[in-house]
């Protein structure tokens, strides 16, 4: 084969290897986001003792549905 030939597989290997890694790595960070979310009810409550607030269930649910609103609006 000539070299053209070899020069034109390898940047084909190399664009095929990029986007199916950028894939791969993107439905990995999905799955992992959907075991492990980020913030919690309980870490929320954590976080607002530590700041001297006292949380109420109402005040938490809110601070949930807030985020989980942001997030749904990101997608």
């Amino acid at each position: 084969m000539s070299t053209g030939v070899w020069i034109l597989l390898i940047i084909l290997a190399l664009v095929l290897g990029f986007v199916g890694g950028f894939f791969a790595a993107r439905k990995y960070m999905e799955n992992y986001l959907k075991k492990n979310p980020p913030i919690n009810e309980n870490m929320l409550k954590t976080m607002m003792l530590q700041m001297g607030q006292k949380p109420s269930e109402r005040k938490l649910h809110q601070m949930v549905n807030a985020m989980k609103a942001q997030s749904a609006k990101k997608k």
